[in-house]
Parts: C-alpha cells; structure tokens; sequence
C-alpha cells in the first residue's frame, strides 16, 4: 500500500525537479565558469560556494516582480484590517455569510492573501532541488541537470578554506569539529535573518489597527513557527545550502528594509520616521518648516499633489452676478451726452422746472 502511493508522488516529484536540476545546475555552473575565468581553482570550495551565492542573486532577481506583489498584498492586508474587524462584529454569529462577506472585501480591494507566501513557496522547489544536487554529488557521486561526473565529483571534494567540506552538514560533520561550528552559525544566521525579516514587516509597517485580529495572529505565529522550522530542519542541510538560504534571506531583509524605508504604509512607524528624515533634509536645505515638501506640517501627514497648502482654501471662487437695473438706470446709462454733463443732471434740471 505505501508503494502505490508513493509511487505517484514520486513520479510527480521527478517530473518537478528534473526540469529544476537543470535550470540549478546550468546557472551554478555558469557562475563556476565565471569565477574559474578570473583565477579561482575550479576544484576548490571558494569557487562553488561563490556559485551558489551568484545562483541565490540570479533566483532572487528573477522574484522581484512576485516580491512586489507580496508587499503589495500585505500592505492591503494590513489597511483593510479595520474593515475586517467590522465584519467580524457584524457577522461574527454567521462563520458563512463572514467567510462570504470576507472574501467580497478581498475581491473588492484587490488583495489576495495568499500572495504574501508567493516567493516561498516558489523558494521551496528550487531549494529542494538544490539541496538533492549537492546532497546526491556529495554522497553518491550522482550528477543531475548539466553536471558531469567531473563537475559532480569537483563539488563532492570541494572544501572551504580547505578544511571544510561544501557537502559536509552538522549531523554529518565528516569528523571535523570545524565543519560543526562553521554550519552551527550558519543555521544561526539562517534562524536570525528569518525572525528579523518578519519582525522588522511587523514592528515598522504594519498600523496599529493591523496588530490584532487573525491577519496578524498568523504573523505573530510565522514569526515564531519559522526560524523554528528552519533550526530543527537546518543542522542536516549541507553547507552549500546553509549559504544559498542564509544569501537569500539576506537579500529579502535588505529587499524589505529599502522598500519599507522609501514606501511605507500609510499610518505606520516607518512612515512617520520617513517624514521625520525628510522634515530634517528640507531644515538642511535652508526650507522653514512650512516649507517642507510634501509634508503637512500642522498635522505631520505627507501632502499629495493635490492636496491644498495648510491653511488655503482651494474651493473655486464663485462668480459675482451683476446688479439688476430699472429701465430707467439702463435708458440712463445708453442715453446721449450733453456737452455741458451727464444725462443725469439734465433730468435734475427738468425735475426743477417742473417744480
């Protein structure tokens, strides 16, 4: 019984990472190529790992566009949690109509809450892939993709400052106790740089309404849960790929912190940091206080371009109607004039004779 349902998965897992084994290898090797060019020992470790780092810049440079989306997506998530909260309220006795209603407020704003686990879950094939290619060469001396078994056997033997072994992990430390403290860091390093990405989303752009509710109790327990996961699971990763996942979490944290920095979400502490460091660039530009572009300075909120100066109303000014006028006022005004006044005078005149 376990065979027959193995056997299909199995089957459907070969068919997803074949394709991956190829796509991995041709770009490491690609990089080795690069490196081997420039004078590095095509058999030592310096130019494999350096490989793997160059692979972890081409996959997150590929994932832009996906990381896009997923700040996106959680910055929705995070406005439309009040609106949420509402529902919950509303329709708290009815788990249908608020799964319903709930989802409606997804679809209406645009938000897809899946969208935020976009590039790990793309991640996860590509590091699968990863760690049977080196784990594979290291063991078995079997190539996948575009290695060879030259290329595979230079991985297999490929060591670190010459004393530590690219394929060597803290549970199989090939005896060395420096293989076991240089991939205790690295899991470290792993650990820490996933616990600061998450905590640094949510302790500078995510509002103060966002931090409760559902939405935010799965961040809460994925800021935990995470460098857990990746601490159990990471003491039997080779090194090769300790360094291709602590690279990319490196990447993402330096990823989130400029997008964070220069794009903050509306009502967060990264965006009244953000006004502070442009209040404090404008006073060193000789700008007074009100002159701070692009910030509101009675109430500290960053002005759009159509939003009116503090203290100017922008309303269109209305036009005046004219007077309304007697027949007399207008025969008045289109009258002749005589040489010795105006039209005026001569009735004052007449008005007098009559008297």
């Amino acid at each position: 019984m376990v065979t027959l349902v193995l056997g299909p998965l199995g089957t459907i897992g070969h068919y997803i990472l074949n394709p991956l084994y190829y796509a991995v290898s041709g770009v490491m090797l690609a990089w080795h190529w690069l490196f081997t060019q420039i004078g590095l020992d095509p058999e030592g470790g310096a130019s494999w790992a350096l490989s793997i780092i160059g692979l972890t810049v081409v996959i997150r440079a590929a994932l832009i566009p996906l990381f896009v989306k997923q700040i996106k997506a959680s910055r929705n998530m995070q406005l439309i949690q009040p609106k949420v909260k509402e529902l919950q309220k509303k329709y708290g006795h009815d788990r249908e109509r608020l799964a319903q209603e709930t989802m409606k407020l997804y679809k209406d704003s645009g938000t897809n809450p899946f969208a935020s686990c976009l590039p790990i879950l793309l991640q996860m094939p590509i590091f699968f892939a990863l760690f049977r290619l080196i784990d594979q060469a290291a063991k078995k001396g079997t190539a996948h993709g575009f290695l060879t078994e030259k290329t595979a056997d230079q991985l297999k033997g490929a060591d670190i400052f010459g004393t530590l072994p690219i394929s060597a992990s803290f549970t199989d430390s090939h005896g060395l106790m420096s293989v076991q403290i240089v991939a205790a860091a690295l899991v470290l390093a792993m650990t820490a740089t996933t616990f600061l990405t998450q905590r640094q989303l949510m302790a500078k752009n995510m509002p103060a309404d966002a931090l409760s509710g559902p939405y935010a109790q799965q961040q809460k327990m994925l800021l935990y849960v995470l460098p857990v996961v990746f601490a159990v699971g990471g003491i039997a990763f080779p090194i090769g790929v300790l360094l291709y996942w602590t690279t990319s979490n490196l990447w993402t944290m330096s990823q989130q912190f400029y997008v964070i920095r220069n794009n903050p979400a509306p009502g967060t502490e990264a965006e009244r940091m953000k006004q502070e460091r442009d209040r404090k660039k404008a006073e060193a530009k000789g700008l007074t206080g009100d002159a701070v572009p692009g910030v509101d300075p009675s109430t500290g909120t960053t002005a759009t371009a159509t939003d009116p100066a503090p203290g100017v109303d922008r309303r269109p000014a209305q036009r005046q109607q004219p007077k309304r006028q007697t027949k007399s006022q207008r025969q008045g005004k289109g009258g002749p004039r005589s040489p010795s006044g105006s039209q005026g005078s001569q009735n004052e005149k007449r008005n007098g004779n009559n008297q």
